[in-house]
């Protein structure tokens, strides 16, 4: 097992570079066994969920060369079999490979996907449009029977746009007879870029990024190239990190619009961020406004940042109300940053925030990954020590998280315990 150790109360200074996108990456790789020649993915972060998503792709029998940031994967000759628990809970994105492999082969056995435990994480929404699309679906003690004699193009309204069903029916409707049409579907950059992969493959698909896409099926797609698109959730995080202690802190390599949500409501606090095509720079602010955050859908507030802005929110004058929309149990956090100091009172599905709270380092946990890098964050901004246990969360989904923060200032150490 691992921990954290940090020192709080260090100002952050320099240049931070991001990593190619996590769950981008877990869901190109899923989607490049429907090719039928070899493909290659850069700028592949190098996390312990690519490990697990890979030790996925090995044991169904493909190639897979991996060098540096890159992945080279031959799925011409795997071997479609049941996948079993012991893997497929490895990681909530192990089930694309429910929706590849059925496009692939219109059969798969596998065993539902794992995860972080932030809440109700329901497939109901990916198996309807599996159905719509003509597949059997069997479930039987976790294990999920999909089996299709044909794959016909159909109308799959999603009644949320979630961005693992939209992905899925993608999978599955591109080896469909046909026209598909998935309406409500999610508008995450995620999304455009798994649609941007499988047409370099030769799939025809459209609309992707609104809330209507549209896929002509195709019988073959070959290989091809493709990048994975900067993590907007780890640009987020470090500019966050940059707020509460930057001295012209910068994040490049990232895309600006991605997160246009937190920005604005940086600036809605009194932050002035230096924004660039490619980079954003900011400082800390002593006076901090409150302000109202929900979380929603892409374009909206991400609730993969909802965690990480707690540890702001606690240092704005005044009171704050953070509303989570998506996931009932991601709150976990909140005891932990009580204990550091933190004013915070929870009603149903929202937060008060009143601030500003001097924090104070202790001995705190990182939950699920998220939580871990509200931990980190908050850890960053405390007087004193913070030792943060089951941090193999964040390592999950951070690429060198402890080196880039003590490149810029910080100083914190991964311990084996």
């Amino acid at each position: 097992m691992k921990q954290i150790k940090v020192e709080g109360g260090h100002r952050l200074s320099g240049t931070i570079t991001i990593s190619g996108a996590k769950n981008g990456a877990l869901a190109l790789i899923p989607a490049s066994i429907l090719a039928d020649e070899p493909v290659r993915i850069s700028n592949i972060p190098n996390i312990s969920d690519i490990d697990a998503i890979n030790e996925i792709l090995q044991y169904l029998g493909a190639k897979v060369s991996r060098k540096e940031d890159y992945m080279e994967i031959d799925a011409s000759k795997i071997v479609n079999k049941e996948i079993p628990q012991s893997i497929s809970t490895k990681l909530r994105a192990s089930y694309y490979f429910m929706a590849a492999l059925l496009g692939k082969y219109k059969k798969v056995e596998m065993f539902f996907p794992g995860g972080c435990s932030i809440g109700a994480r329901p497939i109901d929404q990916t198996l309807k449009a599996f159905e719509i699309l003509g597949a059997k679906v069997i479930e039987d003690h976790n294990k999920y029977t999909i089996t299709a004699d044909q794959l016909i193009g159909g109308n799959i309204y999603l009644d949320m746009p979630s961005v693992g069903a939209t992905i899925n029916a993608m999978l599955v409707a591109v080896k469909a007879e046909g026209s598909t049409i998935i309406q409500n579907a999610a508008k995450e950059p995620e999304i455009v870029s798994v649609a941007t992969f499988l047409n370099n493959m030769g799939a025809k698909i459209t609309g992707a990024g609104t809330s209507t896409i549209k896929i002509e099926g195709v019988t073959h797609l070959h290989g091809c190239f493709t990048e994975v698109i900067p993590d907007r959730i780890e640009a987020g995080t470090y500019l966050l990190a940059g707020a509460l202690m930057g001295e012209q802190l910068t994040i490049q390599n990232m895309i600006p619009k991605h997160i246009e949500s937190l920005i604005n409501k940086l600036i809605e606090m009194g932050y002035s961020p230096i924004i660039k095509s490619d980079s954003i720079t900011i400082s800390a602010l002593e006076h901090k406004k409150p302000v109202h955050i929900k979380t929603l859908g892409y374009p909206g507030f991400a609730t993969d940042l909802q965690q990480p802005i707690t540890v702001l929110l606690t240092q704005c004058q005044g009171e704050s109300i953070l509303e989570e929309t998506l996931y009932e149990n991601r709150f976990k956090h909140v005891p932990y940053l009580q204990k550091m100091g933190a004013n915070i009172a929870i009603e149903g599905q929202k937060m008060i925030i009143n601030g500003p709270s001097k924090l104070m380092g202790a001995e705190v946990e990182a939950t699920d990954l998220r939580a871990g890098a509200c931990m980190v964050l908050a850890a960053l901004t405390a007087e004193g020590i913070t030792t943060i246990s089951s941090i193999e969360h964040v390592l999950r989904g951070y690429e060198n998280i402890i080196e880039k923060l003590k490149s810029v200032g910080a100083k914190i150490e991964l311990e084996e315990i």
